[in-house]
């Protein structure tokens, strides 16, 4: 599915919930969340990210249940209609297998596999690709931030091969915005290139980020540039998959940062 180091791979954002803090609401009907998946598709995203839950802080939980009602009717569309793989955006192990079971291709688990006890069996049974993130509660660390998302990490990926997860279809994410402050998330982001010594294809989630807003005072559908300016800066650091809402102009500074970079 991907050749990691020949080029950065575009993973667009596809949010079919009532209450994301950038687009909530806005293609949580199967009819708009197609529209969209057909424009990403047209813009040359790689992959399509479906989330049915929002994860943005003070998101409402919303139970497996309610979570499948809004994801399985856009991922079978999705995978009758497109050719694209497909991510989906859960912690939550059953959600994870009904999604798996319909075709998705990687499950993308904010909290690193440590969420759901079965997730990562899940994942292997269907030999899935995960995206393994960086997640805590609260904003303290007790040593050096880095050493303490690499430490997470490595005990998640641990995790995930004794499960039989494929070591060959993981990636790591360092979460930015989840259990970081503001400060935190910038020095993150100036460190990127420290998490290439775990030996992971390493995917980047800022778009729109609270991260980017407190930088420039600008509301989340006006972070575009922001946005932009951490995709390039990712990319020189080592960043193989960007995570973003605006597909063409990510993918046309990622290429540019392909030709000088790689």
């Amino acid at each position: 599915m991907f050749e990691f180091g020949k080029r950065t791979y575009i993973m667009g954002i596809l949010n079919v919930t009532p209450d994301s803090f950038s687009d909530g609401g806005d293609f949580s009907c199967i009819d708009n969340a197609m529209k969209h998946a057909y424009e990403m598709e047209a813009q040359g995203a790689d992959i399509i990210d479906i989330g049915g839950e929002s994860t943005r802080p003070g998101h409402s939980y919303v139970d497996a249940d309610e979570e499948l009602k809004r994801v399985i009717p856009v991922l079978k569309k999705i995978k009758s209609a497109i050719n694209l793989p497909v991510s989906v955006d859960t912690y939550k192990a059953s959600v994870a297998e009904e999604s798996l079971k319909n075709g998705a291709d990687m499950i993308n688990d904010v909290w690193g596999l440590t969420a759901d006890e079965n997730m990562a069996n899940v994942i292997a049974e269907y030999d899935a690709w995960v995206c393994i993130m960086h997640n805590q509660n609260g904003t303290e660390y007790n040593k050096d931030i880095m050493d303490e998302i690499c430490d997470f990490l490595e005990k998640s990926i641990e995790k995930a091969i004794s499960a039989g997860i494929d070591r060959n279809k993981i990636v790591v994410d360092p979460g930015i915005g989840f259990g970081k402050t503001y400060e935190q998330n910038l020095e993150v982001l100036r460190r990127l290139g420290e998490l290439k010594k775990l030996g992971y294809p390493i995917l980047l989630g800022t778009s729109r980020k609270s991260v980017i807003g407190n930088t420039l005072n600008v509301a989340p559908k006006e972070r575009t540039e922001g946005t932009i300016a951490t995709t390039v800066l990712g990319i020189r650091d080592g960043v193989d998959i960007v995570r973003v809402h605006d597909v063409h102009e990510n993918l046309m500074a990622a290429r540019m940062t392909d030709a000088i970079y790689r």
